[in-house]
């Protein structure tokens, strides 16, 4: 894997684009369409930086992308995940190797848990029962921010951040 300034760059800008995911989440419980369409559409530029082939590189990317988009749709479907979310999940299986993207899920899972936990009792304490609604988009952020940290400590390294 060449690790490059170009690739820390990238990744730094699918980190800050995490974290308007989270932010907007939380304020509007919504994830734009622009922002997920920008972390869809930056992905053939990592795998070009990352020096990624065709053959079985991207093919494994894309195709982890349609699964992750078939699961979640159906979850969408069944109304227990919003769209935004999906898209979220499906842009970045375009970033992550197979492997971290089921790491990532699992950490989302506990994440959310947490986020449902926590913020059902917040809405039961003030009598909201009805409103209830979970910005998921902060755990799938979270979890995102988690699968980048090797290479996000990799970058803050190599420009001399840490």
């Amino acid at each position: 894997m060449q690790e490059t300034i170009f690739v820390y760059a990238l990744v730094a800008a699918l980190a800050i684009a995490l974290l308007i995911a989270a932010a907007t989440d939380i304020r509007r419980r919504q994830i734009d369409n622009w922002l997920n369409a920008g972390i869809a559409l930056a992905a053939p530029l990592y795998w070009w930086a990352q020096g990624l082939t065709l053959w079985p590189g991207v093919a494994i990317q894309i195709g982890l992308a349609v699964a992750a988009f078939l699961v979640f749709a159906a979850m969408f479907a069944l109304k227990v995940m919003g769209g935004g979310d999906v898209k979220l999940l499906t842009a970045l299986a375009l970033w992550l190797p197979a492997q971290m993207f089921l790491k990532m899920l699992v950490v989302m899972a506990i994440a959310g848990g947490v986020l449902t936990i926590v913020l059902g009792m917040w809405h039961i304490t003030r009598r909201r029962r009805d409103q209830i609604k979970i910005p998921y988009g902060v755990a799938i952020a979270g979890a995102g921010l988690w699968a980048l940290s090797p290479q996000l400590t990799a970058a803050m390294h190599a420009v001399g951040l840490q």
